[in-house]
C-alpha cells in the first residue's frame, strides 16, 4: 500500500485536524516482537497496522548475524504461525547444555533426553529469522505497513483512540488507534512519549557475537563458559559452524574489537577452553554494550509495552526475545478474550487483564537472568563456594533439573496457548 497522505499545513498541525488513517491496532517496530505480533493477529479480523523503520526491501538491524536460541515454547508457537517453514537455512538443534565457570569447581550438564525431549530448543540466524518473518508478512493482505516511518509522538487523545504521530517520506501524519503496542526496541520512543520511566543497570560488558568454525562440527551441545567478564557461549548451528557470544569487561573492548581473526581466536580459545576442539576462523564480529532496561509498568492508557521496549535482559540464559514473544502472544489471547466478550480491545480492564498474566513469568524470568548474570561475575571466594554449591546441587537433584529446564525452555507462569502447541 501507498504511505498515507500527509496533513494539510505544517507539523505539529492542531489536534483537531482528522487523522489520516485509524486502525484498531497500531505496533510500533517491525523487529523480531513487533513483526510476530503482527503474524499473531492475523485472522483476528481486526485492522492492524505495523510502523516500520526500515524501508521495504529492507530489514531491520536487528537481523544481523547474530544467533538467536529459540525455546521449545517458541518454536511451538512460530512453527503454528507459519515462520518457521520459511527458514532457508537449516536451524541447529539444542540436545545437551553444559554450564561450567572458570576457576570454580562442579559443572552442569543438561540432557533433553533425560526430558523425554528430542531438543530443548534450536539456534537461528538473526538475519534468516527476519527473512522469514518478512516473508509471512508479506503474505498477510490486510496488514497496513508504514515504511519507512518513524514514531514522533502522541497528540492529545481522541476519546476512544489514541493518535500518533508518525513521520513517513510523505511528510507527518496523524494515525488514530485503539491499541497502541510499542515493539520499538530498548530505547523505546513510544516509552518515552508514554512518561514511563526505567530501571536501568550496566554490567560492564561488552559481548562480541560472531560466526566461528571448529575443527569439530557442532553435535547438539550449547556450551556456556562463565567468566568474571561475563559469559562465553558456543552455540550449535545449522550450518556446521559455531555461534559465539563472548563476554569482556568494558574497558577492554576497544583493545578486543581491533584484534585480527587471529588474535580474537586464540582470546576465544583461552577463554572457553577446547570442549569444541580448535577454533578455525572467524566471520564478522560484532560488538554490543550489556545494560539491562526495565519499564517501571507496562500499561499505560490504550497503550502496552512488549519485548525489549517492556524489559532488556542480559544474554545468558538465552532469555529475551522468548519472553518478549510470550509477551505478545498472550496480548493477542486477551485481545481475542475481549472480542468474544464484545469489549474494547484497548480498555483498561483488558490490559490490566494481560499484565496479570504476564508478572509471574516476567518477574521469574528476570530474576533469574538478571541474577545469573550478576553471580556469575562475582569474583569473591564466597560467590565461588556458593556457585560451586549451586552447580553441584543442579547436576545431581533430578527435579531442581526439571524446573529449570521447564523455565528455560519457555514454560513460567501463564503460558501462551500457542506456545503449548495448541492451535490458535
Amino acid at each position: 500500500m501507498s504511505s498515507p497522505a500527509p496533513l494539510p499545513g505544517p507539523p505539529g498541525a492542531p489536534s483537531e485536524a482528522t487523522p489520516a488513517a485509524s486502525h484498531d491496532v497500531l505496533i510500533v517496530g517491525g523487529g523480531l516482537v513487533g513483526a510476530s505480533l503482527a503474524i499473531a493477529l492475523h485472522g483476528s479480523g481486526l485492522d492492524v497496522a505495523l510502523v516500520e523503520a526500515a524501508p521495504a526491501g529492507a530489514l531491520p538491524t536487528v537481523f544481523d548475524q547474530r544467533n538467536l536460541s529459540l525455546a521449545e515454547a517458541s518454536l511451538h508457537a512460530l512453527r503454528t504461525l507459519g515462520v518457521l517453514s520459511r527458514l532457508r537455512a537449516p536451524t541447529g538443534p539444542i540436545r545437551r547444555i553444559h554450564i561450567s565457570r572458570s576457576g570454580d569447581f562442579g559443572r552442569v550438564l543438561l540432557q533433553a533426553a533425560e526430558h523425554g525431549r528430542d531438543r530443548f530448543g534450536e539456534v537461528v540466524v538473526a538475519r534468516d529469522f527476519g527473512d522469514a518473518l518478512e516473508a509471512t508478512l508479506a503474505a498477510l493482505p490486510r496488514l497496513r505497513r508504514y515504511r519507512p516511518a518513524r514514531f514522533l509522538g502522541f497528540d492529545v487523545d481522541a476519546g476512544d483512540r489514541r493518535i500518533a504521530r508518525v513521520a513517513t517520506d510523505a511528510g507527518e501524519s496523524r494515525i488514530a488507534a485503539r491499541l497502541v503496542v510499542a515493539a520499538d526496541g530498548t530505547a523505546s520512543a513510544v516509552r518515552d512519549a508514554l512518561g514511563i520511566a526505567t530501571q536501568r543497570h550496566d554490567y560492564d560488558q561488552t559481548l562480541f557475537v560472531a560466526r566461528v568454525r571448529g575443527e569439530r562440527p557442532p553435535d547438539g551441545t550449547a556450551w556456556e563458559r562463565l567468566t568474571d567478564h561475563g559469559p562465553t557461549a558456543v552455540l550449535p548451528r545449522g550450518d556446521g559452524h559455531y555461534g559465539v557470544i563472548h563476554g569482556v569487561a568494558r574497558d577492554e573492548a576497544d583493545s578486543v574489537a581491533t584484534l585480527d581473526d587471529a588474535g580474537f581466536l586464540a582470546r576465544l580459545q583461552q577463554a572457553f577452553g577446547w570442549r569444541a576442539g580448535r577454533f578455525l576462523d572467524v566471520g564478522p564480529r560484532s560488538a554490543y554494550p550489556m545494560v539491562r532496561v526495565r519499564a517501571e509498568r507496562s500499561v499505560a492508557p490504550r497503550a502496552v509495552l512488549v519485548g525489549n521496549a517492556a524489559q532488556t535482559l542480559h544474554p545468558i540464559g538465552a532469555q529475551g526475545f522468548n519472553l518478549g514473544l510470550r509477551d505478545a502472544l498472550t496480548l493477542v489471547e486477551c485481545i481475542e478474550a475481549a472480542q468474544a466478550r464484545g469489549e474494547d480491545i484497548g480498555s483498561a480492564a483488558v490490559l490490566a487483564d494481560w499484565a496479570a498474566r504476564r508478572r509471574e513469568d516476567r518477574e521469574r524470568t528476570f530474576a533469574f537472568s538478571d541474577g545469573l548474570a550478576r553471580t556469575t561475575a562475582n569474583p569473591s571466594t564466597l560467590a565461588a563456594a556458593m556457585r560451586g554449591l549451586g552447580l553441584f546441587a543442579l547436576d545431581h537433584d533430578a527435579a531442581l533439573r526439571a524446573r529449570v529446564v521447564g523455565g528455560a525452555m519457555g514454560y513460567r507462569g501463564n503460558v501462551p496457548r500457542l506456545c503449548r502447541g495448541e492451535a490458535a
